[in-house]
């Protein structure tokens, strides 16, 4: 009932979100993963805190629930095309949810202290791919989780260029670092805004609907907007590279996707399935250069070129096979000198290289992880002293079934088109990674939206996103037993609210309930009768 009757409007849906945002924010600065260092911040947070976490918890959950329950709203708003909501109406609803978040402390995790401490350590002269935070020492480092205090960066040149600038620019200011990592995050988002429409068009799907599940996405708000994840930049570079290869900007589009992929590793795999994007251009402009050069001869001869053409498929699919051959061949090379002119300008060598061996935390929940838990209790109940090594085992099993995965996908490209393979791919890379983490969804789904997808697929996308933003503290550490019931009482809080305004807008004696207005008279034309029935069985007596 909450979140399937399709009755608000663009309007009132956009104020249940931002009323949602705005409870996120106002909870999340009390609740959030505030900075720690400097006896005066100390000081500060402990006289404006003191013992009011719990409650900011409830209502961070209490915001979220409002959050989500109005996007998915928006989504069922878009499906009805009598709506008519436009891409416009969609950008000034993700500012306006967007706004409380970007001047709240970061939410759901302490990623952007790990980023600013890399960059202040490359700043220094220290190697990041061999030293963890706490060689650098000082403020900076003593935000970063001491789980990751020894552990080095795991991402690339294009992470550290930035990084670095930001570094320089804040020194070791931490507030005024996060809001610069949170702006760079903010102009990642505001690529995928204009690139996704715009992608989608291509790919035949529909631009306002990739756009809700793309970027106003509650996944996006939480965790690329109030987190300031560099995943944002990562996406928006992989998406706006996508974009420019099927538009025919070859060359610069997979100088973005290897950029995408020098944030973050797993967005190499888009160089892979760009190469049919690359291959289908080439063969466009091919055709076009034929037809043209037909035209100048004689019609027999361009007609018996034509026959000539059809009557050998195997000659047609060897051309493909070359043109895919050759566009391999292009995007590796162009790929290649991206990456050694952006590692150069970084200045880390190419120590970024081995940080693909960056070793996930133990803690960290993923499939894999979990059957290793599961398999090493096992082994524990029977006497059997290998648990230890369960872990790396089904790290590599579900490494191997991702691989396998992705080129299951590679192969039914043309089948499935080459962007929504991508997404597939990128898909199983997360569920079948070594590391979950809910924002990591985002690689498949940001993908996915630009591609015609079944209804009932689309929202079992857009359920797992609703369920994924909320299964992490606003601090970004583990959960404890009455964190759970906070977070399970904000929710309740939100669901009766709702309810009750459903409940009290679907009685006729509601204020808000405006009876339809007797007909004037105006002419037969303007008569109809059972609207003046209604509006006669309405009218106060």
């Amino acid at each position: 009932m909450l979140i399937a009757a399709p009755r608000l409007s663009l309007v009132q849906i956009r104020a249940l979100g931002t009323i949602g945002a705005l409870a996120v924010a106002a909870g999340g600065s009390f609740a959030g993963s505030l900075p720690v260092g400097g006896p005066q911040l100390v000081a500060l947070r402990t006289r404006l805190i003191g013992d009011h976490v719990d409650p900011a918890v409830v209502c961070v959950y209490l915001g979220l629930t409002l959050l989500v329950v109005a996007w998915w709203r928006l989504g069922r708003l878009l499906t009805n095309p009598e709506t008519g909501v436009t891409r416009h109406a969609l950008l000034v609803t993700l500012v306006s949810w967007s706004a409380p978040l970007v001047l709240c402390p970061p939410l759901f995790s302490r990623d952007v202290y790990s980023y600013l401490a890399q960059g202040a350590m490359v700043r220094a002269g220290i190697d990041i791919y061999s030293h963890g935070p706490a060689t650098l020492g000082g403020p900076l480092a003593a935000e970063v989780p001491a789980i990751w205090q020894d552990t080095p960066a795991p991402y690339g040149p294009v992470f550290v260029l930035y990084a670095t600038a930001i570094a320089h620019v804040v020194g070791t200011n931490t507030v005024l670092g996060v809001f610069a990592m949170r702006a760079v995050a903010l102009l990642g988002v505001a690529g995928l805004a204009v690139c996704l429409p715009w992608l989608a068009r291509r790919c035949g799907a529909s631009p306002t609907k990739a756009l809700w599940l793309g970027v106003l996405n509650p996944l996006v708000l939480t965790h690329l907007v109030a987190g300031a994840h560099n995943d944002a930049v990562m996406l928006a570079l992989l998406v706006a590279g996508l974009a420019l290869v099927t538009a025919g900007r070859r060359v610069v589009g997979v100088t973005l996707i290897a950029m995408a992929a020098l944030v973050k590793v797993p967005a190499v795999v888009g160089l892979l399935f760009v190469v049919p994007l690359w291959a289908a251009h080439a063969a466009t402009r091919a055709t076009a250069h034929s037809a043209t050069r037909a035209t100048a001869h004689s019609a027999t001869r361009a007609t018996a070129h034509s026959a000539a053409r059809d009557a050998s498929p195997s000659a047609a699919r060897a051309t493909v096979r070359w043109r895919e051959v050759q566009a391999g061949l292009g995007t590796a090379a162009v790929a290649a000198g991206a990456t050694v002119v952006l590692t150069a300008a970084a200045g880390t060598g190419f120590g970024w290289v081995h940080a693909l061996g960056t070793p996930a935390s133990p803690s960290n929940w993923s499939i894999t992880s979990a059957l290793a838990r599961i398999t090493a209790r096992f082994l524990d109940l029977v006497g059997v002293g290998v648990a230890a090594d369960v872990l790396e085992l089904w790290r590599w099993v579900g490494l191997c079934v991702a691989v396998v995965a992705a080129v299951a996908c590679w192969w039914q490209r043309e089948r499935l088109g080459p962007v929504r393979a991508l997404g597939l791919a990128l898909g199983a890379i997360v569920l079948l990674g070594p590391a979950l983490r809910p924002w990591y969804l985002l690689w498949a789904v940001v993908l996915l939206a630009v591609t015609s997808l079944s209804p009932r697929l689309l929202w079992a996308i857009a359920a797992s996103c609703g369920v994924l933003a909320m299964v992490v503290l606003p601090n970004g550490f583990a959960p404890e037993y009455s964190d759970i019931g906070h977070a399970v009482l904000g929710v309740a809080m939100a669901i009766g609210a709702l309810l009750i305004a459903s409940a009290l807008a679907d009685r006729e004696d509601w204020p808000l309930h405006q009876a339809e207005p007797l007909p004037q008279a105006a002419g037969t034309a303007a008569y109809r009768p059972a609207q003046a029935v209604r509006a006669y069985q309405a009218y106060p007596r």
